[in-house]
């Protein structure tokens, strides 16, 4: 069975392509043909003498299979903002539909065993004065991996998010801490916390990496890779 899920995060900047990168790794590791998409960038630099979304490149260079960048990231909004805003100033406008569509094609064209779709920011990121990104897993009908970033604050914004992913009525598939500090005070307790909390299996730990260091996935859990037919929506909170 093809493996796809929505990469989510509980605010922007909470290490979402980082992790990505990783669960990629993992499943490549476990004989899986890979492929990371960024169907919505925000935030464009020269890269090659092309213009393009630093988190969409480490998307491609961590999947199997190669795919063109307009593929991979199809819509690239050039300031690093909020979606609607950076579309307005360029004159563009953001929809569901269309972002659905261009994702439908790169996924029949690429038939990867494991593909990972990522967000941008945060579950209910305004794409115009109607929609939010939270219809895109929705109109996919795609489960969810909800990145945590382990900072001040993440109880709050990760236990509102995961309630208002499975309010929405798709499948938190699980949750990953992800370590944005070298030493964060009281991360085990805060993890514990949300353990207790969260409706959904804790995939992994992802650990505090320096800037530049090569993205592994000694920390993933192998369930995520091998049981794509365990639905967790309606786990109970752990004990």
């Amino acid at each position: 069975m093809k493996q796809r899920f929505f990469i989510a995060g509980t605010d922007t900047d909470v290490g979402k392509t980082r992790v990505s990168e990783s669960l990629l790794i993992g499943a490549r590791l476990q004989g899986l043909s890979t492929v990371g998409l960024k169907p919505l960038a925000a935030g464009a630099v020269d890269i090659d003498g092309e213009q393009r979304n630093p988190d969409a490149v480490c998307l491609m260079r961590a999947s199997s299979v190669a795919m063109p960048y307009d593929t991979v990231n199809p819509v690239l909004l050039h300031e690093p903002m909020a979606p609607h805003i950076a579309a307005d100033r360029e004159g563009k406008r953001l929809s569901l539909q269309a972002l659905a569509g261009y994702c439908r094609g790169a996924l029949m064209s690429a038939r990867a065993d494991f593909t990972l779709i990522e967000g941008a920011g945060g579950w209910y990121v305004p794409l115009n004065q109607r929609e939010t990104l939270a219809g895109f897993p929705q109109a996919l009908n795609l489960e969810v991996v909800l990145v945590v970033g382990m900072k001040l604050g993440c109880l709050n914004h990760a236990l509102l998010t995961a309630e208002a992913i499975q309010r929405d009525g798709l499948t938190l598939r699980g949750w990953i801490a992800n370590c944005l500090e070298p030493d964060m005070n009281g991360l085990e307790e805060n993890i514990q916390t949300l353990q207790q909390r969260i409706r959904a299996p804790l995939v992994g730990v992802h650990p505090y990496v320096k800037e530049g260091e090569q993205p592994n996935a000694n920390w993933v859990n192998p369930a995520l890779f091998t049981s794509p037919g365990n639905r967790q929506s309606s786990a109970q909170p752990n004990e």
